[in-house]
């Protein structure tokens, strides 16, 4: 008699490739990589997707006609639009750690650290011109709409923020930012011209944003920055400074 019951897994893959474990082995491994690597290919179509419509503009059927695969098939390996719209916002912030904040924590801790962190998001912003920052859009589409996704966005956003709230702290204690610099004001400047950045670059195509931003982030600095003490000068003050520091005497009347 036939049975209906489940099998468990051994016994799958023992019927699957007869009685040789290791051959068992090896053939469940290879389904592994490959369901791992058509849900990559998934994943980088999604992404790709995403930075042009939107994260809103995902569904199901609209990736399956980009990957040229049926409907069945990619929902197996996400289950929602949901969940295909947080492993997209998952995806954009590993990709954008590698390129922005990994290689600048490389640098010294202190300004050399912030300026690179700034760099690489502003070259970034640069990539991203004729497609989108996933963050910016992202904040646009889910800024009122609460859920697990605007959670998912909000979360990545906020840990990137927070790193470089950290970087800010560090050149503060490395002395290079005056004690007295709010990290969090400062911290609302600079995400301020990149905002700025995307604006002009992508929506208005203005030429020179990215010169602009970046002058823009210098004066930040220059604001925040601990101020080299002027030695003290035992000459007399130049025609200009003492014409400034001490008042024009009236002329006196003649006497009589």
């Amino acid at each position: 008699m036939t049975t209906l019951l489940p099998q468990p897994p051994s016994t799958i893959a023992s019927a699957t490739a007869g009685t040789n474990p290791a051959a068992a082995a090896k053939s469940a491994t290879r389904a592994l990589h490959k369901g791992q690597h058509t849900r990559a290919v998934i994943l980088d179509a999604a992404l790709g997707l995403a930075s042009h419509v939107g994260l809103e503009g995902l569904s199901i059927g609209a990736l399956a006609e980009v990957t040229q695969m049926s409907k069945s098939g990619v929902f197996a390996h996400f289950g929602s639009r949901e969940e295909l719209q947080i492993a997209v916002i998952r995806e954009y912030h590993t990709r954008f750690e590698e390129e922005v904040f990994f290689p600048a924590v490389k640098q010294p801790r202190g300004l050399e650290r912030l300026c690179a962190l700034f760099e690489n998001w502003v070259r970034r912003v640069s990539v991203e011109l004729d497609s989108g920052c996933i963050y910016i859009s992202g904040a646009v589409e889910f800024d009122d709409r609460p859920g697990p996704v605007r959670d998912a966005l909000a979360s990545m956003v906020c840990t990137w923020h927070a790193a470089l709230s950290r970087a800010i702290s560090l050149a503060i204690e490395t002395g290079e930012l005056r004690a007295d610099t709010d990290p969090t004001q400062m911290l609302f400047e600079v995400h301020g011209l990149i905002l700025a950045l995307h604006h002009d670059a992508r929506f208005l195509r203005l030429p020179g944003a990215l010169d602009r931003a970046r002058t823009g982030f210098m004066r930040t600095l220059s604001y925040y920055r601990v101020r080299a003490e002027q030695p003290a000068s035992t000459s007399a003050p130049p025609p200009v400074a003492r014409a400034v520091a001490a008042p024009p005497q009236r002329p006196r009347k003649p006497q009589r």
